[in-house]
């Protein structure tokens, strides 16, 4: 099996591969002051680590990044493969600077490059991220805070409103602190990602497919006034293709 990490800078997303379909996931909370060897008694939970024969890893998170490899280097034998520059991904970045395009976007856009159509990932994490993907090239991007960054952000510089859970009240306009702030940070969320659908259509002048992903895709995707799909995995198929492909280019 190919063990395959998506690591956020709220949760690792972990995929166990037969290198055809992520067969199945896990998830952990990013703590950059866990040893590797607090994640692997974690992992060896979930996982028969036995099993694993290769591991790829894509990060934004370079402290963890580290504890993975030597994750992959002490007690599975095996060098990873790790999303960045060198490694082949297939797709092209047309942006001022690829090299500070992420490795969660890298395989956002890889997961669709075979689209024949225009795509518009939307990536619902600790940031937001939408990726706008043609032809196997990253046209470009944007960037928002996400839904937890909304929260703490609105919790700790104000002295009245509370910490909240991540739930969609059954209206808009709220009557209680708590439903007004749920309101805001779902109902506001999905609005947003409507709204700039509409901005880059506008812009692009092109009709797109847009697909959601990330952690909170399934509370805000029911949300939003425009079509779209939603896959959890979609960071995970990405990186599981781009570990095929430079498999193929080392044989």
């Amino acid at each position: 099996m190919i063990l395959l990490f998506d690591v956020g800078n709220t949760n690792i997303s972990i995929g166990l591969s037969d290198g055809k379909l992520v067969n199945e996931t896990f998830r952990l909370n990013t703590e950059v002051t866990k040893t590797s060897d607090e994640y692997y008694i974690a992992m060896k939970s979930l996982i028969d680590m036995k099993a694993i024969h290769a591991v790829a890893i894509s990060s934004v998170v370079p402290r963890i990044t580290e504890k993975l490899k030597d994750i992959a280097n002490r007690f599975l034998n095996l060098e990873p493969l790790i999303v960045g520059p060198g490694v082949k991904t297939g797709v092209n970045v047309k942006t001022d600077n690829p090299r500070e395009v992420g490795a969660d976007l890298i395989c956002g856009a890889v997961a669709v490059e075979f689209t024949t159509t225009p795509v518009l990932v939307v990536d619902l994490g600790t940031a937001i991220k939408y990726i706008y993907v043609k032809n196997k090239t990253i046209l470009g991007v944007i960037i928002t805070p996400g839904v937890s960054i909304s929260i703490k952000a609105l919790v700790g510089n104000t002295a009245l409103l509370p910490d909240i859970d991540i739930e969609v009240p059954k209206k808009v306009l709220g009557t209680n602190t708590i439903h007004c702030m749920q309101s805001g940070v779902t109902y506001g969320v999905a609005s947003q990602v409507d709204g700039l659908i509409e901005r880059i259509r506008e812009e692009v002048k092109e009709d797109f497919s847009v697909i959601l992903t990330g952690g909170l895709s399934q509370t805000i995707a029911p949300l939003c006034k425009h079509e779209l799909s939603r896959d959890p995995n979609l960071v995970l198929k990405g990186l599981l293709n781009i570990f095929n492909r430079n498999q193929i280019l080392d044989k």
